[in-house]
């Protein structure tokens, strides 16, 4: 049985009757080291929620465990104010956020080392030393008798009056942001690594101060020692642990049980017979249906992120009573399994229960020893023994064969949380003729996409400036992660009518967990598979997984939504973004910024101070009428020309109805502008799609052959780009 022998025999003068003697000191010694009983260490679930109560025990951290800790100081919530939008018929939004800085108690003595740091079960900081939220700083203080007060404890609480918790190891987090927690203070657990990963034997060691010596019992990953004695620090190892506490040489050990060799007993030669005492050898058996027919013991697994494991042993036979133990330490499965075989057979062990009577002179037997009585099977422990009139009487419980062991055992499935570095920020700016990149009210709005060359990458803060980045202003933050990447192979000009079967284009993305599809047709023509490539947008068909976070992209359908004019002008290097909703951030851009350059800095984990700043040239694209399509020309019998054209529409796209596309501008107008020898000749606008150019005007403007003639939509917000046809003689 996994018992903790808790009175002990001190064998201080030589002899049998200095055994006896020394039995009765050992015991005040024990009571001195081991007790009192009323408190007991942390149970498995202390070390997982995190307290600020007041008298809350703060454990003593032996080798690597994760822990909760205790708030011992906080500051109030600090709200911080951002203002973003305000555009055209829209108020301006102002979003608020909190941070706070606290100290968390995590050891009652040294540390070394905080690794991972969760939150609210979430990763917060990972192996690497890098966070997953925004932490303006960190520290830890390791708990030397002689640390000093921490800064910022310092400076809120004024000189003289904060704490330096010396001896006591904590950690100070400095205006942790508390949007991704639901503006409070999160729950936090620590991986915390302390001065030692070490034995039961040698722990206890050092609870006693050196009162008491330990052999090497069970190597523990870690271990969370609490109370208010080495006993009820203990307490939760020797409740699950096969151990004794036995005198040695005048001085208390503790040791695996039946580590010492059992003690031969010869009751029949040696039995006593003094007047009023003695009898002989009983031995007894507990009916087996009260006994357990399982055993578990829960843990801490390091294979598991150091979350809850345990370990079961059953005998097989039918019953329902179990045996539940919970160990606040650091155990592999295997060691976890050997307890919990060993709880059970130390259960059905002890179901055998002797006492035999011994003469005075085996006085120096002593509780806690393993013996074996001849002509009886199996070992036993001594429990108690008594010396009336000359006579030892010992009380014995059966032992089992073995001791704790290491059995095959599996930790079972770890839901663990990827540990992923969140890196830099890497930004594209979309001025592109989509729906997201315009209000209904007619704002201007530049579409920002954002990722991050680590997998770990999640969000960054944005601000804009419209004036060469003299001023900035907040425009909130990014949204979901955008697939993105650069371009390796331009694709060749081509048409938009039909499917691109020719050419072909290769892209690399960010990182390895950004993937790309193959879509249907079908799917392509309800926008599935549209990509930002260059200023051309392109639906590709085929995605072909190239390795190394490469893929070649075919079965092309070009300029998307009027960007023909951009085809054939890509280069290698060029940004590549997946068009997604969920992952474009509208900015919106006021009136008097189009036509001119828009900064954004984004500011994210792995920035740096200065943040990363991307900027291009907006032009308002989807507030601007596609160019007019079929610019055709006719002769005229007097040498002059007919002209005209197809309208298009930028809210028309869809082509619902099957005929004419909706205007989607105040009112219908176009300029023609005429080239001849390379000078303008004419620029002349009309409000239908058709302009006639007779023979005596062309002849009056000296616009001989070849001619050139470009068309532009005047929009409401500004002209499209031109439709351009060359007529020659």
């Amino acid at each position: 049985m996994a018992t903790l022998v808790l009175s002990t025999v001190g064998q201080i003068v030589g002899g049998p009757v200095g055994g006896a003697i020394g039995a009765v000191i050992g015991q005040q010694i024990d009571g001195r080291i081991l007790a009192p009983k009323a408190r007991h260490g942390p149970r498995l679930g202390d070390l997982t929620v995190q307290t600020s109560r007041y008298g809350s025990q703060i454990p003593r951290i032996f080798g690597t465990m994760r822990v909760a800790g205790t708030v011992v100081w906080s500051t109030d919530l600090q709200e911080h104010r951002a203002a973003s939008g305000g555009g055209k018929g829209r108020p301006k939004t102002v979003n608020y956020s909190y941070s706070a800085s606290f100290a968390v108690a995590l050891s009652g003595r040294p540390v070394r080392e905080v690794r991972r740091i969760w939150a609210d079960g979430k990763l917060l900081r990972g192996i690497a030393g890098d966070w997953k939220s925004e932490v303006g700083g960190f520290r830890l203080h390791p708990g030397s008798e002689d640390q000093a007060v921490d800064p910022l404890v310092a400076a809120v609480e004024g000189a003289g009056q904060a704490p330096a918790y010396r001896g006591m190891a904590y950690a100070v987090f400095e205006d942790l942001q508390l949007a991704d927690f639901g503006n409070r203070i999160p729950s936090l657990s620590f991986e915390l690594v302390a001065e030692e990963a070490t034995s039961i034997g040698a722990i206890a060691e050092e609870l006693a101060s050196g009162a008491l010596s330990g052999e090497p019992v069970l190597a523990l990953g870690g271990y969370a020692a609490s109370g208010d004695s080495v006993r009820s620090a203990i307490a939760a190892l020797a409740d699950v642990v096969p151990l004794s506490l036995a005198d040695r040489d005048g001085r208390l050990r503790l040791e695996a049980q039946g580590s010492a060799a059992a003690v031969a007993v010869a009751v029949e030669a040696e039995g006593a017979a003094a007047a009023g005492a003695g009898g002989p050898m009983e031995v007894r058996r507990r009916a087996a249906s009260g006994l357990p027919v399982e055993a578990t013991v829960a843990y801490h697994d390091p294979a598991r992120d150091w979350q809850a494991g345990v370990q079961r042993a059953e005998t097989g036979e039918a019953g329902l009573r179990a045996d539940r133990r919970a160990l606040p330490a650091a155990l592999d499965a295997g060691a976890a399994k050997g307890l919990a075989e060993h709880r059970l057979a130390a259960a059905w062990a002890e179901r055998a229960r002797a006492r035999v009577h011994l003469p005075w002179r085996r006085a120096a037997l002593r509780p806690g020893l393993a013996v074996r009585l001849a002509g009886v099977a199996g070992l036993w422990r001594i429990e108690r023994w008594s010396l009336e009139a000359m006579v030892l009487t010992l009380d014995l419980a059966g032992l089992p064969s073995d001791g704790a062991r290491s059995s095959p055992a599996e930790p079972g499935r770890s839901v663990a949380e990827p540990d992923r570095v969140h890196g830099a920020t890497s930004l594209a700016l979309l001025d592109l003729p989509l729906p997201a990149a315009a209000e209904p009210g007619g704002q201007a709005q530049l579409l920002v996409a954002a990722a991050g060359a680590s997998p770990g990458w999640r969000s960054a803060a944005l601000s804009v400036s419209f004036d060469g980045g003299a001023t900035w202003q907040s425009a909130g933050r990014t949204p979901a992660p955008a697939v993105m990447g650069t371009l390796l192979t331009a694709p060749a000009a081509a048409g938009a009518a039909l499917l691109d079967m020719r050419h072909g284009l290769e892209v690399e993305l960010l990182n390895e967990a950004m993937w790309l599809e193959s879509r249907s047709d079908a799917a392509l023509a309800d926008g599935a598979n549209l990509a930002a490539v260059g200023d051309e947008l392109i639906q590709f068909g085929i995605a072909e997984p190239l390795g190394d976070r490469r893929f070649r992209l075919s079965r092309l359908l070009r300029g998307r939504r009027g960007t023909e004019w951009a085809t054939g002008g890509q280069a290698p290097g060029d940004r590549f973004v997946l068009i997604e909703p969920a992952a474009l951030a509208p900015v919106p851009v006021p009136p008097a910024a189009v036509n001119s350059e828009v900064r954004l800095l984004a500011t994210g984990l792995e920035d740096g101070g200065d943040g990363v700043v991307a900027a291009r040239m907006f032009d308002a694209a989807a507030l601007r009428p596609p160019a007019p399509v079929h610019l055709r020309a006719a002769r005229r019998p007097d040498g002059g020309l007919d002209l005209a054209w197809t309208r298009r529409s930028r809210i028309g796209w869809d082509w619902i109805g099957g005929t004419d596309t909706p205007l989607g501008e105040e009112r219908e107008a176009y300029r023609v502008t005429i080239w001849s020898a390379g000078t303008v000749r004419r620029v002349a606008e009309t409000a239908v799609p058709a302009f006639a150019y007779p023979g005596d005007l062309r002849q009056a403007d000296g616009a001989a052959a070849p001619i050139a003639v470009e068309v532009v939509q005047l929009g409401t917000h500004g002209a499209s780009r031109p439709a351009r046809i060359v007529i020659g003689r």
